[in-house]
């Protein structure tokens, strides 16, 4: 092979690898899929009417973010963590895509996770202990 086709071969390489990371970013549903708000591992999903509640763990670490069901209008989201004998920690607010993340340290705690997007909300009760 003579170095015109390595590079063709190279360009087209990496012209398909770009073109399939910008669709994986692009197509719907797929934004709270493409990026992780919190570190650890997913450990819940917790839907509702209206939309879910992601919970990550690391460690003594929970974390939440709560995404709507249909994302690009501002509408009121909630999101809480709170570890048992320790206050919530809470983000509220009128958001596009998601709210939060919070996170607290739990240790070996059980924790409640709440959320909410326009009039649907979860609660979680105590999980993880």
């Amino acid at each position: 092979m003579n170095s015109g086709a390595i590079r063709r071969r190279l360009a087209l390489g990496v012209a398909v690898l770009t073109a399939s990371g910008l669709l994986a970013l692009v197509s719907p549903g797929s934004a709270e899929a493409a990026t992780s708000y919190c570190s650890g591992r997913k450990v819940r999903t917790l839907p509702f009417s209206t939309g879910s509640v992601q919970v990550y763990k690391r460690g003594g670490y929970v974390c939440a973010v709560t995404f709507p069901k249909r994302q690009g209008s501002r509408k009121p989201m909630s999101v809480s963590v709170q570890a048992r004998g320790s206050r919530p920690v809470v983000d509220r607010g009128n958001f596009e895509h998601h709210a939060g993340p919070v996170t607290v340290h739990a240790g070996r705690r059980c924790v409640r996770v709440k959320g909410s997007v326009g009039s649907g909300s979860v609660d979680s009760g105590w999980i993880l202990c």
